[in-house]
């Protein structure tokens, strides 16, 4: 196969893409017809912001989402052996972490298909480097389990985890941060260390490490916010 698969990153929710995407990347971008995504409405309207002249209804889109069969992916790979290259585009930041794209590289990889990297916004690192925790070693759970009950003692094993020297790191979605975040001030110890990473990239960006002690007097409002937590000592 001669095409290769690009891993394309995508805006954090701003429409500022510039400022996050080097102009390099964003030329691949516009240059591709061909795109393994998520959810086709939300990829579009990316590519149309990128470039307001973007052929859309030219463009072939794959969904690779959760509800995806796994016998379904390699048929993904088709214009590969046309010769024609393809991008993988998560909903935001960058893709096969936390995402189904995951799947797709690890396919291409079997077959000796050239995968390429390109820069973009990660919340996970951009949360991680703003933190002041240990950068030098961390450990990514992607989202924590719904059920309060298993969240509460998966919470006090990061806790552990995180009291040894390994930063933990989790994402969440916006409905659900601000109860997470209620769940971690009432079953954390007060000395534990928590980083509340919200908006990052965005005009509402807020990025603040304080004990849960602290966090207990000043309770932010994460409702509807997307949210990278992250815990250490």
């Amino acid at each position: 196969m001669n095409g290769k698969i690009f891993l394309i990153p995508v805006t954090l929710g701003s429409d500022q893409f510039s400022q996050v995407i080097p102009d390099s990347v964003l030329d691949i971008t516009r240059s591709l017809r061909c795109f393994v995504v998520e959810e086709i409405r939300t990829a579009r309207r990316f590519l149309r912001m990128i470039d307001k002249n973007f052929p859309v209804d030219d463009t072939a889109f794959y969904i690779l989402n959760e509800h995806t069969r796994e016998s379904e992916i390699s048929g993904f790979l088709q214009p590969l052996k046309e010769g024609n290259d393809i991008g993988l585009m998560s909903e935001a930041g960058l893709p096969g972490i936390a995402d189904p794209g995951a799947k797709l590289v690890r396919i291409a990889h079997e077959m000796n298909i050239r995968v390429v990297p390109l820069s973009g916004p990660s919340s996970i690192l951009l949360g991680l480097i703003s933190s002041g925790l240990s950068g030098q070693n961390f450990r990514f759970l992607g989202y924590i389990p719904v059920k309060p009950a298993e969240r509460g003692i998966i919470l006090k094993d990061m806790e552990k985890r995180a009291g040894d020297g390994e930063t933990q790191i989790f994402m969440e979605t916006p409905y659900r941060a601000q109860k997470v975040f209620e769940t971690m001030i009432s079953v954390l110890h007060p000395d534990t260390k928590i980083c509340v990473a919200a908006d990052i990239t965005l005009p509402t960006e807020e990025i603040r490490t304080m004990r849960v002690s602290e966090w207990k007097k000043r309770i932010p409002d994460l409702s509807h916010r997307l949210v990278v937590f992250l815990l250490g000592k």
